[in-house]
Formats: structure tokens, sequence, C-alpha cells
């Protein structure tokens, strides 16, 4: 048996995670702010094109 297992599980202090939360809602809004990359936006507009030539010609 390793130590971990004769450990009892005890919940995360309230302070910690209050700082897990924080950290987290921080790299989501860092995430968030990121500008899209040129070939991505490229790409989408390659999709949209192509979705709108198959509506054109009358497919869904």
């Amino acid at each position: 048996m390793s130590a971990s297992e004769n450990m009892p599980e005890t919940p995360p202090k309230p302070r910690l995670r209050r700082d897990i939360d924080e950290n987290l809602k921080r790299v989501y809004e860092d995430a968030l702010s990121l500008e899209v990359p040129d070939r991505f936006k490229d790409l989408l507009a390659q999709l949209k094109s192509a979705e709108a030539a198959r509506k054109a010609e009358g497919g869904q």
C-alpha cells in the first residue's frame, strides 16, 4: 500500500478552492482575449464559401 492509500480524503480548504477558482477564471479570460490566428480565419472563410456554394446548388 502506498502512503496516499493510507491517507483519508479531505475536502480542499475554502481558501485553496477560492485560489484555484480565481486562477482558472484568469486563465479562461486570458484565453478569450487571444486573437484568432489568420490561418484559422481563412479556413473559416473557406468553409462558409463552400457552404454557400452548396446551398446555391440546391444542396443542404
